[in-house]
């Protein structure tokens, strides 16, 4: 989205009497658009809120009624934000934040504990999610909170505790420990893998890329010492669990990464197609604020984590 400048709400102190409701929009309508806008799909958006995509345009023309503007435009490319729509977002997207930071800290008060942690939407479902219920068995009085918006959250913020994050390391201003690499190998379908073994390896095959890892192919081969596969057709996805779902259902041949495909493999939903698996340039990092580094929620969900990374990463 394109940057915009944000307006807080301490920018503008209120005046005694001031009637506050008489300038805020439908408030449940914000929390449609918010969904919608992150999202870019009304579908997705309603799936998430459990209310149904009606519910969800009904509440947007509302909020484009009160508005006087249109927040969407429907093009060939799907739904896509208007300029008004973008610069809207972001304002929406913080002042929830504000709300539900300000409901957060009342709860604290009154003797919940609550720990925000942002995670990769593809890291969370195939490696957290499965291995989550020992860490919340370990500690029954503490709610989690799992974001897994695509959009980084700052650590400074208060909406978030612990992240976990891909990439190199090196970040300023945060306490940073590796988890694990990411080791890259292809996979598919028993089905799809046996007929690729038959007719002597990957060249012939379809491979299935991620659109923001196009690459990963490519440093593949190079790390493995084999020439790229001449392969019959390619499928890109914008997803790494797209991909994953493409491979499992037998479109082709996709990109694994392990220790991530691992219950796929134990359970035999993919299995590997070629060889050698291939270490990549990036891991996976559980990141923590130098401020918050200390609380003891946060020290016990990093330490499982380095646990259980250490334990994933050794089958």
């Amino acid at each position: 989205m394109a940057p915009v400048s944000l307006c807080y709400a301490s920018d503008f102190p209120l005046k005694a009497g001031y009637a506050v409701s008489r300038r805020l929009p439908p408030l449940n309508a914000l929390r449609l658009f918010e969904a919608a806008a992150r999202l870019e799909s009304f579908k997705n958006a309603a799936e998430e809120l459990a209310v149904t995509p009606s519910a969800v345009s009904h509440g947007i023309q509302s909020l484009e009624d009160w508005l006087g503007v249109p927040l969407f435009l429907r093009t060939s490319r799907g739904l896509v934000l208007s300029d008004a729509g973008r610069e809207y977002y972001p304002r929406v997207a913080h002042s929830l934040e504000v709300l539900a930071s300000g409901a957060d800290g009342l709860r604290t008060r009154g003797g919940a504990k609550r720990l925000r942690v942002t995670v990769a939407p593809t890291f969370a479902k195939l490696w957290l999610f499965p291995r989550l219920s020992e860490f919340l068995d370990q500690h029954p009085g503490l709610d989690l909170v799992v974001d897994t918006q695509p959009q980084r959250r700052e650590l400074d913020s208060e909406a978030v505790d612990v992240a976990v994050r891909m990439g190199r390391g090196g970040w300023q201003g945060v306490h940073a420990q590796q988890l694990f690499n990411e080791v890259l190998v292809p996979v598919g379908a028993p089905r799809v893998v046996d007929r690729a073994r038959e007719s002597g390896g990957l060249d012939g095959e379809t491979l299935i890329s991620v659109s923001r890892a196009r690459e990963e192919w490519a440093s593949w081969a190079r790390g493995a010492g084999r020439p790229y596969p001449e392969a019959r057709r390619h499928i890109e996805v914008d997803s790494v669990d797209l991909a994953l779902q493409a491979a499992r259902a037998g479109a082709g041949i996709a990109m694994g990464r392990r220790p991530l495909i691992n219950g796929d493999l134990e359970r035999g939903t993919l299995v590997i197609a070629a060889g050698p698996p291939v270490t990549g340039q990036t891991a996976y990092w559980v990141v923590v604020s130098d401020t918050r580094s200390s609380d003891e929620a946060v020290e016990a969900f990093r330490g499982w984590l380095l646990r259980t990374a250490t334990a994933s990463s050794e089958h």
